[in-house]
């Protein structure tokens, strides 16, 4: 039975359709049709005006006055065409915006077909049999994931004290092998100016004590 409705409503669609389309084309045709007239009239308006013009330099009022009197009559058709115009724009219009409904509800139908067809092959417990199966699988997953990331042996106890007295050590060596380790920059200090005389007098003895002094004050700037 259901069938024989669609099949039915099928065909009425369409020859409603068909009958739309047919009724715009025929409306676009006479809108053309009117278009036309329209121009050809303001066309012979216009021309009775230039021959009112010629008549009226000619000193022929009768004749400038006739052609003033077809113009107007040429201008009341123009005006009437102009109506019939916008008469069958608003049909179009209707026309055009009763197609869109048509087409809208029966997509809307479209879609509420097709969505009670999917609820009947849906069934709730199968939905949530498959949650329930997906949240299991997860929570074995997790599960897996925390052995896997457990460290091997128990974790050992250390001290924290001792740790940063080992960790104190440590640092104190480091500071103790770089003042100790020599150096291959220039000293920052000003060298210690010997006179000339004692230079001469005792060259090995004032260059000992000014390599000393020199050492005394690096080891003292990179104490602080």
């Amino acid at each position: 039975m259901s069938g024989v409705f669609g099949k039915v409503f099928g065909k009425s669609k369409q020859q409603s359709q068909a009958t739309a389309l047919a009724s715009l084309d025929k409306l676009n045709e006479t809108l053309e049709m009117l278009e036309k007239k329209e121009n050809l009239l303001v066309k012979k308006a216009n021309l009775e005006v230039e021959k009112a013009k010629n008549f009226t330099k000619a000193k022929n009022k009768r004749a400038a006055i006739q052609c003033l009197k077809r113009k107007r009559l040429y201008e009341q058709q123009i005006e009437q065409l102009g109506n019939f115009q916008l008469r069958i724009h608003d049909q179009m219009i209707m026309l055009e915006a009763a197609k869109a409904t048509t087409e809208t509800v029966d997509a809307l139908r479209t879609g509420a077909s097709a969505m009670k067809a999917m609820h009947k092959s849906t069934n709730i417990d199968d939905v949530d049999k498959t949650m329930d199966e997906i949240n299991d699988n997860m929570e074995n997953m997790r599960q897996i994931q925390d052995l896997l990331s457990a460290p091997m042996g128990a974790a050992a106890d250390f001290d924290e004290d001792e740790l940063e007295a080992e960790l104190a050590d440590l640092e104190g060596e480091e500071l103790e092998a770089e003042l100790l380790a020599p150096t291959t920059t220039a000293p920052t200090t000003a060298p210690v100016r010997v006179p000339t005389a004692q230079q001469s007098t005792r060259p090995s003895a004032q260059s000992s004590k000014a390599e000393d002094d020199e050492l005394a004050a690096l080891q003292a700037e990179m104490a602080m």
